[in-house]
């Protein structure tokens, strides 16, 4: 009964003391006794205590941030989206200007250089390169660097394209200044007097040969005239060829107008300029005569640019009305024999 009543008793002072100190109940006295613990025992509970809250802090920080973002990383997603916005929105406005750039080079190609007689800019060189493969390798190995990268050739793209465009503008700017100085050089007016429009007996074009035959491409117009009619420069310029021939062309003239423009004249009986001479449009610079390989009293006449023959036809543009030129083209048109 003893026993029965300290089981009773031991409970109370068990809930009394559970705060401080710690019992087991002992199956062979049966009744509670204190639990006492070695040092070593205390120490291994307070070590295996601290590793196990180490373990379940790092796990703890390990799934915050995998799965979920701080302020500061939130601030900085916020950040990178807003950029990319930001990129993506001057991209558009890159599209625009470059849109606005190649009309600018379409106008200057084919209406300002057409005006002032210049050759359109070459594509290789409004299309030029602006580098290497590693120009863009600082860009290179970012979540966005496709987006920089494209960014980033756009804007030197553009950068050089307008380069090339400002120094187009620059020579058009000479170009205009020296307008009328180049107006006055680029021939203009028939070589010898045509006022019935009978003496072109020969069109620029394919021809037949008059010794061989055969059809033969006649880079001029052949002006028939009696030997000895005066031949008029079409343009301002510089004497650059005084040949004196038996062969092809016979006697013949060669006049430099600048600007890419050149006229020979040739057949010729007797030359009124010496080599190095300026000209000036409508100066009488030989006589029309029968030299070289000619068939009759002639003035054979060219016009080239860029060392390429043009038809003459197309520069009368001085000396005849609106319903002469017709007239004129029209004529072109048959098929006629030169006469060299």
């Amino acid at each position: 009964m003893q026993i029965y009543a300290n089981l009773l008793v031991l409970p109370k002072k068990f809930m009394l003391k559970m705060a401080k100190t710690k019992y087991y109940f002992n199956e062979h006295s049966l009744s509670y006794e204190e639990l006492k613990r070695t040092t070593g025992q205390k120490l291994f509970r307070v070590f295996l205590f601290l590793i196990t809250t180490l373990a379940s802090t790092v796990v703890f920080i390990f799934l915050m941030y995998t799965f979920f973002d701080s302020p500061k990383e939130m601030m900085q997603k916020r950040e990178i989206t807003e950029y990319q916005l930001q990129i993506k929105i001057m991209n558009d406005r890159l599209d625009k200007m470059q849109k606005v750039m190649n009309e600018l080079a379409n106008r200057d190609d084919n209406i300002y250089r057409v005006i002032f007689e210049a050759d359109p800019v070459p594509k290789s060189v409004r299309q030029a390169g602006i580098g290497g493969v590693d120009r863009y390798a600082n860009l290179e190995g970012y979540n966005n660097s496709q987006l920089l990268v494209e960014t980033a050739k756009k804007i030197d793209k553009l950068t050089s394209e307008i380069y090339v465009q400002s120094k187009s503008f620059d020579q058009l700017f000479t170009l205009a200044k020296n307008k009328e100085k180049m107006l006055a050089s680029i021939p203009a007016i028939q070589p010898v007097r045509n006022i019935q429009m009978k003496r072109i007996s020969s069109y620029f074009g394919y021809r037949m040969d008059p010794f061989y035959k055969v059809r033969k491409m006649h880079d001029g117009l052949d002006f028939s005239a009696p030997r000895g009619t005066p031949v008029h420069v079409t343009g301002d310029g510089t004497v650059i060829q005084v040949n004196r021939s038996s062969r092809g062309y016979g006697n013949e003239i060669v006049v430099d107008h600048g600007y890419g423009y050149r006229t020979l004249y040739a057949h010729l009986s007797a030359f009124k300029v010496k080599k190095g001479q300026k000209v000036k449009r409508g100066q009488i610079i030989g006589l029309v005569g029968n030299t070289g390989k000619s068939t009759a009293p002639h003035l054979h006449y060219e016009v080239r640019k860029n060392n390429l023959p043009v038809d003459p036809i197309y520069f009368f543009f001085n000396d005849l009305t609106p319903d002469e030129y017709s007239k004129m083209l029209e004529v072109s048109k048959i098929p006629t024999q030169s006469m060299d």
